[in-house]
């Protein structure tokens, strides 16, 4: 294990965490409050620590697999304490462990809150809330990344944070793939803040909401989420949404003008398919309540966005529709965002492949001499990453099994206890009950909590960099 190059990452992220945080002080500055000072504070802190961590120079700069996930893991774990402490030291969130709940989520653009009242938040706290989930949709590695990246070997740590199957470098160097994503990233929020500014958002909501629909977080500035917002802007954020939970190697392609490749991109392709099939399974299934097909149409659309790419934000209150509609949404919890999105869940490619091999082997019964090849994006699919979808979705049932056993202890409702856990480990947010989009997680106990802040940070890193930290063949010498 290479010890020196661990502490040399861990020591850059701090740095990079302390100087983020001169932008929600900037905005408490300008409002007036006295967050600034905490968060100044916590700012100066991390760039001291982060500076004394890289003070030791290390000879091996190589990366290896194991270190790539434990580097990833520390780092996220880093990256919510860390980001906690203006929240607790400023007595906005007095409890630490709600505190780091809070930032996790952010992070980990899970969108669960502890809050029970938003707009009771500074602004100053709110804009450090809403800007975690920018800083974790695309990954602050994949930032390092594409800033100070120069070993072919940093490859592992791109691997380990971004989710789906698997990761390619588009481009030839890893600093060059890291630096084009980070770019188309930037790109389309300032192309969802200018929208929401052109349609009469308030400005400070305008950035705080294409935070949050960037990383597919969910964390909003008013206790009622969208539902106060325009129209106009209700169907921006859809849209967008939508945007950042397809694969941006189709953006990659489309920008660099591969059309031929993008029409050979199947998850996309079943990605909008599911997407427009929920839609009218849930305009079916609210029309009769809602009084017309337009308002149906568009909280339908809104809500399957929002749940689908695991996101989080609401403009009504599913809690209240019934069983049919809100079995859809629970079940697109599973399935999630495209691969190489900012989106959480299982991923669209991955139950793509899993479809493929049930079929495959169901052939294989009928006819057990032929030999049939799995193929995705016209690609066959190689064993090891057929072996390492399979391995993904037992150990996802495992900690998902696990997870909802001990929060149940709490003695929530079946329905809270269930959707409470998949909501975290899926990276949406909102669930159903308790935790419906109108409550919050504050009554959880502080163990649960715990079980949840694992389960947010593992299911935004696809759990193995999680698991992996907690073996103790990891750290064992050899």
């Amino acid at each position: 294990m290479n010890y020196g190059k661990i502490v040399h990452i861990l020591g850059i992220l701090l740095q990079v965490e302390g100087l983020l945080m001169a932008l929600p002080l900037l905005v408490a500055l300008i409002y007036h409050e006295k967050c600034w000072l905490y968060l100044g504070i916590v700012l100066a802190g991390a760039l001291i620590l982060g500076t004394l961590l890289r003070l030791k120079k290390t000879k091996k700069e190589k990366i290896h697999a194991k270190e790539g996930f434990v580097i990833t893991a520390l780092s996220w774990l880093v990256l919510s304490l860390v980001g906690a402490m203006p929240f607790w030291i400023s007595g906005e969130i007095p409890d630490f462990i709600d505190a780091v709940f809070e930032t996790a989520s952010g992070f980990t653009t899970t969108g669960a809150s502890i809050l029970t009242n938003v707009e009771g938040m500074s602004h100053g706290l709110l804009f450090w809330r809403s800007l975690t989930h920018w800083i974790g949709g695309m990954g602050v590695l994949v930032f390092i990344l594409a800033v100070f990246s120069s070993n072919a070997d940093d490859m592992y740590l791109m691997k380990a944070e971004s989710p789906g199957p698997s990761v390619e470098k588009m481009l030839p160097k890893v600093r060059q793939t890291a630096f084009v994503l980070y770019s188309i990233y930037l790109g389309l929020t300032v192309l969802n803040i200018c929208l929401l500014l052109i349609f009469g958002m308030p400005a400070f909501d305008s950035f705080c909401i294409s935070f949050g629909a960037a990383g597919t977080g969910g964390f909003g500035v008013r206790n009622d989420s969208l539902a106060g917002y325009s129209t106009s802007c209700q169907i921006i954020v859809t849209i967008f949404m939508f945007l950042f939970g397809a694969n941006f190697k189709i953006y990659y392609l489309i920008i660099f003008r591969k059309f031929r490749d993008v029409l050979k991109c199947e998850e996309v392709l079943w990605y909008m398919i599911l997407y427009g099939a929920c839609v009218v399974l849930v305009v079916i299934g609210i029309i009769h309540d809602v009084g017309s097909f337009g308002t149906a149409l568009k909280e339908a659309a809104f809500q399957v966005s929002s749940i689908m790419t695991t996101t989080g934000y609401a403009t009504t209150d599913f809690n209240l529709w019934g069983t049919m509609p809100k079995m859809v949404l629970v079940l697109i919890m599973f399935v999630g965002a495209c691969a190489g999105s900012t989106g959480g869940g299982m991923k669209v490619s991955r139950w793509v492949l899993w479809f493929k091999q049930i079929k495959c082997g169901l052939s294989r019964f009928l006819h057990p001499r032929s030999v049939k090849k799995i193929r995705l994006d016209g690609k066959t699919v190689d064993q090891e990453t057929l072996s390492t979808a399979n391995i993904y979705l037992m150990a996802y049932l495992m900690v998902f099994t696990v997870s909802v056993l001990l929060v149940s202890f709490d003695g929530f409702s079946f329905e809270s206890t269930v959707t409470a856990v998949a909501a975290t480990q899926n990276n949406i947010g909102p669930g159903l009950g308790t935790v419906g989009p109108t409550g919050s997680y504050f009554a959880f106990s502080g163990f649960s909590k715990i079980v949840m802040i694992f389960d947010m940070i593992a299911g935004r890193l696809e759990l193995f960099p999680m698991l992996i930290l907690f073996a103790p063949s990891t750290w064992r010498r050899k």
